[in-house]
């Protein structure tokens, strides 16, 4: 069995961003859905559902940038929740 590095997509509230994606780079999220709902058994993911969880991963995953954030670095994100 593939060992992908997403699992199923949890429902957040979204912060709207548009975002243009190379023609290749869509090609691949089309894919890798198509993957990852052979693999979790799910239905085939909307492809720019899975962009904020490869984020995510890609973050926790940078030593670097999770050693400054551990370190309070100044590129840690504001600690207030926005409310509304």
């Amino acid at each position: 069995m593939t060992r992908l590095k997403l699992g199923a997509i949890a429902d957040h509230r979204p912060v709207k961003v548009n975002l243009e994606l190379p023609a290749g780079v869509h090609r691949e999220l089309v894919a890798y859905a198509e993957v990852l709902s052979q693999t979790t058994g799910q239905a085939v993911p909307d492809p720019t559902k899975l962009i904020v969880p490869m984020i995510e991963q890609f973050m926790a995953t940078d030593r670097e940038f999770v050693k400054a954030r551990r370190a309070g670095s100044q590129f840690a994100p504001p600690t207030h929740e926005r409310s509304g």
